[in-house]
């Protein structure tokens, strides 16, 4: 079930960061769920029952997406790393689209790391085109050394 994240999600959000480690921060979970131009979306585990106890309400994604004057940016999706290749970034990433058009947005923008062949898939799955590329943006991923690319991309809504 995907709905919208408040800040009474803050812990949830915050724990699945961690796992999913996508590169956002702390603070940066903190401010998108004050926003108002932000919108935090979460994928939820549906509930279950075993026995006569019910499992459930565990956050397995998210995705964040800012309304900018003409366009929006997608500025962070995670997946528990267990839960990828399930579906769930697709179905935050149509969400992540409905919201843009919702907000009558031109373009739907995002960057990823140019190593992330997974996540470019997916993005180019959703109609996204490579625009660029931002030279040396990301610290280099678990104890490689150097930096790596960033490739911007974006689709037309």
């Amino acid at each position: 079930m995907i709905s919208p994240l408040s800040v009474a999600d803050s812990a949830a959000l915050q724990a699945l960061e961690v796992q999913a480690n996508s590169g956002i921060s702390s603070r940066h979970l903190h401010d998108a769920l004050n926003d108002p131009s932000s919108q935090v979306i979460g994928y939820w585990q549906q509930p279950v029952s075993v026995g006569q106890v019910s499992v459930g309400d565990i956050l397995l994604g998210y995705a964040i997406v800012v309304r900018l004057p003409f366009e929006a940016e997608l500025q962070a999706i995670g997946v528990l790393p267990q839960q990828q290749g399930q579906g769930i970034g697709g179905k935050l990433l149509g969400e992540v689209v409905a919201s843009a058009r919702q907000w009558q947005s031109e373009r739907l923008l995002l960057e990823v790391r140019a190593s992330n062949q997974r996540a470019i898939k997916l993005y180019q799955h959703y109609e996204f085109n490579e625009d660029g590329r931002r030279r040396d943006y990301y610290p280099a991923a678990r104890e490689a050394a150097g930096r790596e690319d960033a490739l911007l991309m974006s689709r037309l809504l």
